[in-house]
């Protein structure tokens, strides 16, 4: 028996509308693949100018060092001004800025590098080295005298430069005992005299052998 003609008719939209459902949802397809390409190229683009900073970095740093082991300090001091653009919470360039501007005799931005270095990481021990080195500049013996002592309690028995800082702390306190009022000091005594072949004043060391 054939079906009657209206019935035929009826299958037609329904044709039409399973083709324009078809083509929405692969409109919304393709719109959604759009979106994951677009994110994905942007975390490709995100990663590149990341490994970009990350060599410049690393790149800076070394120039850095090097150009404190030549004592080229004004050289230094801007290879680290760029590391810190890049890292601005690096603690060791805080450190290594900071004995850039020790060899440049600039006490006081010396002394907030170091201060802002050991806010970042309590432990970083080369940084109180520094700040004792740029107290001392300040001439604020007692604060220079503090700082070197948690150096040396920081430091283990085999750094380097342990004695160092061990004799920059005896030095240092035997200019304050020379510094008192005569009044405390018997006339006859001689002044205070570090023992021969006992280092000066640490303001030196700030070669590339400096920790940090």
């Amino acid at each position: 028996m054939k079906q009657p003609a209206d019935k035929r008719r009826d299958r037609r939209p329904l044709a039409l509308l399973l083709t324009v459902a078809g083509v929405t949802l692969g409109g919304l397809l393709v719109a959604r693949y759009d979106d994951i390409a677009a994110g994905v190229q942007s975390l490709r683009q995100r990663g590149h100018a990341e490994m970009q900073r990350r060599g410049e970095l690393e790149q800076r740093f070394r120039q850095g060092v090097v150009m404190l082991h030549a004592r080229r300090y004004d050289e230094a001091a801007k290879a680290f001004h760029r590391v810190l653009q890049l890292a601005p919470r690096l603690p060791e360039a805080h450190v290594n800025m900071g004995f850039s501007l020790v060899g440049l005799a600039q006490w006081p931005a010396a002394h907030d590098f170091f201060a802002t270095a050991i806010e970042l990481n309590p432990e970083q021990a080369n940084a109180y080295y520094g700040l004792a080195v740029a107290l001392e500049g300040l001439e604020d013996l007692p604060g220079a005298i503090g700082a070197m002592r948690t150096y040396v309690h920081r430091s283990g028995p085999e750094d380097p430069f342990r004695r160092k800082a061990e004799a920059a702390i005896w030095e240092w306190r035997a200019r304050l005992e020379q510094a008192r009022p005569q009044i405390e000091v018997p006339a006859n005594a001689s002044p205070a005299r570090p023992p021969t072949g006992a280092p000066g004043s640490s303001s030196g060391s700030t070669d590339g052998k400096d920790p940090g």
